[in-house]
């Protein structure tokens, strides 16, 4: 199955989000529109302490109006890496080095209106913690949970971010299921 695309607009361009719309053939011939949000890409980490914690954020978020539990994430820079995206989040948003850094997947949050990639992962973290240092337009506190914990959260409904489930979910089938340690 392919679209083909006969034309594209900008219609906005933000700091960080651009949104295209686009006017597409389907193979049956009629046309349609689709509105793409445009997006750099993200790394997403779960991280795990020596001691078996995991490290999480609570935070604000707007858009949902909100405090959220997430593991760490940020948006890639231009043309930066994914892995050192994903160093470099977990230093300034907990503080903490990475000793072991294992990439799970490459997933699509919400392929039907965003190009979107995040890159997720988990990490082993080094025992000490450094000094940490968000973005100047990030409120966020650093939160220590055990896998029980986490699990019962979870099936609380107390965890509705996205990409914290799928990253939980994938700790348990590829990291803990697999030993991929």
């Amino acid at each position: 199955m392919k679209e083909a695309t006969i034309s594209r607009k900008s219609a906005f361009k933000g700091k960080l989000l651009k949104l295209d719309v686009l006017e597409v053939e389907l193979e049956n011939g009629l046309r349609a529109r689709r509105e793409i949000v445009r997006h750099p890409g993200a790394a997403v980490i779960l991280p795990q302490l020596p001691d078996g914690r995991f490290v999480l954020v609570r935070q604000f978020r707007k858009a949902v109006e909100t405090e959220t539990l997430e593991v760490v994430a940020g948006t890639l820079g231009k043309g930066e890496n994914p892995d050192r995206c994903a160093v470099r989040e977990l230093r300034e948003e907990t503080g903490y080095g990475v000793a072991k850094l294992i990439k799970l997947v490459v997933a699509f949050p919400a392929p039907g209106y965003t190009d979107e990639r995040m890159h997720m992962y988990f990490a082993k973290l080094k025992p000490a913690k450094g000094t940490r240092c968000p973005d100047d337009d990030e409120k966020l506190d650093v939160v220590y949970r055990t896998e029980l914990e986490i699990d019962r959260l979870v099936s609380r409904g107390r965890i509705g971010d996205a990409k914290t489930l799928a990253s939980w979910a994938l700790y348990k089938s590829m990291v803990k299921g697999r030993r991929l340690r």
